[in-house]
């Protein structure tokens, strides 16, 4: 196995909940030295489920890999042991509340002033300025504040995306800007500040249909699994009740569609429907003309002519069904004795582990020893 790209790297987490977490796990995959300072009583993470063999399926998740030391930093004796850590570090992360790092005396720039090599990151809700810099936010807050929600989903009730997109994605980012902020130090021997919100990370995502709103026509609609700018897109339902999810992207598949899978390939030339612009102003008499089709075909003979037409299509799957994907890259890892199974990253690398390291009990690297050392268990 290759050495790992962060070897040597050493990461101070004041973190909790998923944000910051998914930022410092990735950088322990990446063989940094992820020491995780958690509360008495632990990352309230911890306590959202006991699904993975009584542990939380977020902190399994999220957490692997990592030293835990527990500090109060409420305690004089307490900070000085995180500052004597901080001596060395090579990153600093935190996500506590609005300025709470910076009441307890490791504000950012401070940090950074007296460690000039120092990278450090802060994820906030909001960032440091605004109105709504000192609201809390939660992931599904900021789904609703950023416009997530008014996009997603059937028209009906609201509806959260089902997973803790804003705070995942928040998490990626501050990866982005602490891997660009280690190459830069490569080159200037300074570190510097990375700052990332959620509603930011959340805004971004929203960019087209920002720009859709501000710009053209309107904000898309809220369509299921339709989609606002392409037709067909969607599913449709075979003979045998089975359901298929297809998407055209481009005419020269909006004609192969028309001549395999349809059989009907005058489709691609009428007026209805011979741009992607017309289809979707008309996209009742599309759909009902491709429902037709489907209707007749049972779901092994759809997918059949779906792919030999290069047609792209796909299943609507449960999570039992994602289980079982045969496509699921999956890696294992111990939880307090027994094996799990963990979806692996997305990305594949040369120094790869064929199992993740576990997550670490609360406390489980002990607490600090005296200020002027630094040496925590697991070296």
């Amino acid at each position: 196995m290759s050495s790992k790209p962060l070897e040597g790297i050493v990461v101070v987490a004041l973190e909790q909940a998923v944000a910051a977490p998914w930022c410092s796990s990735r950088l322990a995959d990446a063989g940094a030295r992820v020491i995780k300072i958690e509360r008495p009583g632990g990352d309230f993470a911890r306590g959202y489920d006991t699904a993975v063999f009584g542990e939380s399926s977020y902190f399994v998740w999220i957490n692997r890999g990592k030293e835990s030391v527990v500090l109060d930093l409420a305690r004089t004796d307490d900070k000085a042991r995180l500052r004597a850590l901080l001596g060395i570090a090579d990153v600093f992360i935190q996500n506590l509340a609005p300025g709470a790092a910076a009441r307890l005396g490791f504000g950012s720039e401070e940090l950074r002033a007296e460690h000039p090599r120092l990278v450090t990151c802060d994820i906030s809700g909001y960032g440091d300025s605004g109105p709504l810099q000192q609201l809390k936010a939660y992931d599904l807050l900021v789904q609703a504040e950023s416009g997530l929600v008014a996009v997603s989903g059937a028209p009906g009730p609201w509806g959260r995306i089902g997973v803790s997109i804003c705070d995942i994605t928040a998490g990626m980012n501050a990866l982005i800007g602490v891997q660009q902020a280690l190459l830069q130090r490569e080159r200037t021997g300074l570190g510097s500040g990375v700052k990332v919100s959620l509603f930011d990370s959340a805004a971004e995502l929203m960019a087209v249909p920002y720009l859709q709103a501000r710009y053209g026509a309107g904000a898309p609609e809220r369509v299921g699994l339709k989609h606002p700018s392409i037709a067909p897109y969607g599913s449709f339902i075979c003979s045998d009740g089975r359901e298929v999810v297809l998407s055209i992207q481009n005419e020269r598949e909006w004609a192969s569609f028309c001549r395999i899978v349809l059989g009907e390939p005058e489709l691609a030339t009428d007026t209805r429907f011979n741009n992607n612009t017309v289809r979707t102003q008309n996209r009742a008499a599309l759909e009902a003309a491709v429902q037709a089709v489907f209707g007749r075909l049972t779901y092994a003979e759809a997918i059949d002519r779906l792919t030999e037409a290069q047609t792209a299509y796909g299943s609507i799957n449960s999570v039992h069904d994602l289980i079982t994907h045969p496509q699921l890259r999956t890696r294992r890892m111990d939880v307090h004795g027994r094996i799990v199974e963990v979806p692996a990253p997305p990305y594949v690398t040369e120094w790869d582990e064929p199992r993740f390291p576990s997550a670490p009990g609360i406390g489980e690297h002990g607490t600090l020893p005296e200020p002027e050392v630094v040496q925590v268990s697991g070296d």
